[in-house]
């Protein structure tokens, strides 16, 4: 049996009052797919992001998360969102944060399981936090925090993997190893969808790169060049992408009727 598409957005725009968040978007992505969307700050990134979620409705235009609407197939989604120092201060364990991930799908009131708990310990382990499991949230660092997320999200075993710009805050070791992690996922077949301003990551890392401001070029293949990242930021940008395959992308096809350009 096929299965649908883990996204597909159709001809979608959103307004804050009048003012388009993001304009007449289109892109669909497999599941199986590490999707990097990149653009300026105020482009439309997590705007999108909470379309696609469901969190917010689009004025026009339709999305299909796995296959249905967003509010009702997001169950089946984890999402991470940025790590920031707001939440430290909170007397929580480790171990009950990412318990919180199983606690949120099974719904609010309802005991966990032995096998629940067993559960989020194994992913603690995973993420290289065991030896932290006992402690709070405030005695950790932003990247052990990150990884807390990061546990907290994928510990209901979700089909799609959603995060916005998960290493925002933290340091390079601590980067390398979110996005390591990441990888091991999405070959294993999560899909991934990642939110970030890193565009030597979306290099190394991605299968499929979404551009947006407030309109969005869709690169399917993965590529990125100069102009292509000049023309989503409004002005040059001077990037060196680390890794193999060093990527490339191919040149913006005009479409009628205006500049708007996809790959």
């Amino acid at each position: 049996m096929t299965r649908p598409p883990a996204i597909e957005v159709e001809k979608v725009s959103f307004y804050f009052r009048n003012e388009a968040a993001v304009r007449d978007v289109s892109f669909s992505i497999e599941q199986g797919d590490f999707l990097g969307i990149i653009g300026p700050n105020g482009g439309g990134k997590t705007t999108l992001l909470r379309l696609i979620l469901g969190v917010l409705r689009p004025n026009t235009g339709t999305i299909r998360l796995l296959g249905g609407l967003p509010e009702r197939t997001r169950r089946s989604a984890g999402y991470v969102p940025q790590e920031t120092s707001s939440n430290k201060e909170f007397p929580i364990l480790v171990r009950d944060a990412v318990r919180m991930g199983l606690a949120a799908r099974r719904g609010l009131g309802r005991r966990l399981t032995n096998g629940d708990k067993q559960a989020a310990d194994s992913m603690i382990e995973e993420v290289g936090l065991g030896r932290l499991r006992n402690l709070t949230i405030g005695e950790l660092s932003g990247g052990q925090r990150q990884k807390v997320l990061l546990a907290r999200a994928l510990v209901s075993q979700p089909a799609i993997l959603f995060l916005d710009e998960p290493t925002a805050s933290i340091d390079t070791t601590g980067t390398d190893e979110i996005y390591q992690h990441l990888a091991r996922l999405n070959s294993g077949g999560t899909t991934v969808v990642l939110v970030t301003h890193n565009v030597s990551v979306v290099s190394k890392y991605i299968k499929s790169v979404a551009c947006i401001n407030k309109e969005l070029f869709f690169h399917a293949d993965g590529k990125i060049d100069e102009e292509m990242i000049t023309k989503t930021f409004g002005c040059p940008v001077d990037f060196v992408a680390h890794g193999v395959p060093h990527r490339v992308f191919h040149e913006h096809e005009k479409r009628h009727g205006g500049d708007r350009r996809h790959a």
